[in-house]
């Protein structure tokens, strides 16, 4: 029985490269430390691994040469060949920091108001999305899309600004219906939005744009506005809590703690810039129906591609995914060599997955890191029990086609060999420090 084996190597030496291993059934005893596979011990079921298409993403990807920007589209979102498989993006409800300005989609001058959203205009900022976006679902129709909003329109809010402040509790219905019709409007393209977010990093007062939204208050929109909003319109949207660091999980549990909010909510969305991925089970050990996704984790201008490759697959995709999450999204799909686009008082040193100077696209490590999980563990896998090791972390999943990924980071400082032993067969593989690969075999 043959294995495929996709290593990517902190040195650049080897970046998702393929080669095949035999799994045999005649193996001879050694010392090394061995992965073993149950099959037989299943876990959660995975909605899918990619990236967030901020507006700057869309523009830059927009000024591809067509013929360049569908070769490389296909690269992103299809499995096939060099394909890698991205099957989940998030978008922005308006404006992210990563947008060239702040702007809502119902923007007015000072001391006016909009209440029947009469002004609403989708295509007021980051007009490169939509049609990206339709591009993309030319090409993997299947693909899941999450919106989160950084800000509501300043009109609503207590400060009337982009950055800080909160949602008027006046305007609670009035936001409940825009949000509803920012659905309804890419509906309306053909795009279906599965989830969304009530409000990107709720603490976090600082981002332009940005929005402070309570717990109490995240659990009352939900339950008076958003909710039956939903309900009324149709949609089967469905709504994630909290969307911010995991360093804060009595926020979800108390948005979960009442009957009448929790019943509109189907899961909790979590960022890791603060608190490790052990929130999420401590979250789900409460709410064992909800479901856990990582929505957003960035690589800095300053980092370096070997640390940040095991630093990610070690908490972003091995811890969650141990943890219970379904879905892992790196943040931004696409910036350019300065790291813009982004706002005036945006974040200026976010390095995207891809770097597109012009018509040269450079692959960066989380392109890298999204694609040893989405390539070989698609949408319906379940994850599988593992022994995991101090020194080579790692997960494994049953695949709908009946095969099993199992992904591997050696963390260690040195070279290691190990065993793969799943149903009396063995193969024995060897990894430089520092390096992933994930690794797939037909199960009998």
């Amino acid at each position: 029985m043959l294995m495929d084996v996709f290593t990517t190597t902190g040195d650049r030496a080897a970046l998702l490269a393929h080669r095949r291993h035999r799994l045999s059934a005649v193996f001879r005893d050694n010392a090394y430390p061995t992965i073993s596979v149950n099959p037989a011990q299943t876990y959660q079921s995975i909605d899918g691994f990619g990236f967030s298409l901020t507006g700057g993403s869309a523009q830059l990807i927009a000024g591809l040469a067509p013929s360049v920007r569908r070769d490389l589209l296909c690269e992103l979102f299809t499995r096939d060949g060099r394909g890698i498989g991205a099957s989940f993006l998030r978008l922005t409800i308006g404006a992210s920091d990563l947008s060239t300005k702040s702007y809502s989609y119902n923007d007015l001058p000072p001391g006016q108001t909009d209440l029947a959203l009469s002004r609403f205009d989708l295509m007021a900022g980051d007009e490169h999305v939509v049609p990206v976006l339709k591009e993309i679902l030319s090409i993997n129709p299947d693909i899941r899309i999450m919106a989160s909003p950084w800000s509501a329109p300043p009109w609503m809010k207590d400060n009337g600004g982009f950055i800080g402040g909160s949602l008027k509790p006046e305007c609670y219905d009035v936001y409940a219906r825009y949000l509803v019709r920012y659905l309804e409007a890419m509906r309306a393209h053909g795009i279906r939005i599965h989830a969304m977010t009530l409000q990107n990093e709720p603490h976090n007062h600082k981002n332009d744009p940005s929005m402070v939204m309570t717990a109490s208050d995240q659990a009352a929109f939900i339950k008076n506005h958003m909710g039956p909003a939903l309900q009324t319109s149709g949609l089967d949207t469905q709504i994630f809590c909290w969307d911010h660091n995991c360093d804060e999980p009595d926020y979800p549990i108390a948005v979960l703690s009442d009957p009448a909010v929790k019943r509109h909510v189907t899961g909790v969305a979590f960022h890791l810039y603060g608190g490790g991925p052990e929130a999420f089970s401590q979250v789900q050990a409460l709410h064992p129906d909800q479901k856990m996704y990582l929505t957003e984790q960035w690589v800095g201008a300053n980092g370096d591609f070997a640390d940040d490759l095991a630093w990610h697959a070690r908490n972003v995709f091995v811890g969650v995914l141990r943890h219970g999450g379904c879905a892992v999204l790196e943040w931004n799909l696409a910036s350019d060599p300065a790291c813009k686009p982004h706002t005036p008082g945006g974040e200026p040193h976010c390095v995207g997955a891809l770097t597109i100077d012009g018509q040269i696209v450079t692959r960066n490590v989380a392109y890298y890191l999204v694609g040893h999980a989405a390539k070989l563990i698609p949408p319906g896998s379940v994850r599988i029990e593992t022994n995991d090791h101090d020194t080579l972390r790692n997960v494994a999943f049953r695949t709908p086609d009946g095969r099993i990924s199992l992904m591997i980071l050696n963390d260690s400082d040195r070279i290691q060999r190990f065993n793969i032993l799943h149903n009396g067969t063995r193969a024995t593989i060897t990894l430089k420090a520092g390096a992933l690969s994930t690794c797939r075999w037909p199960a009998p």
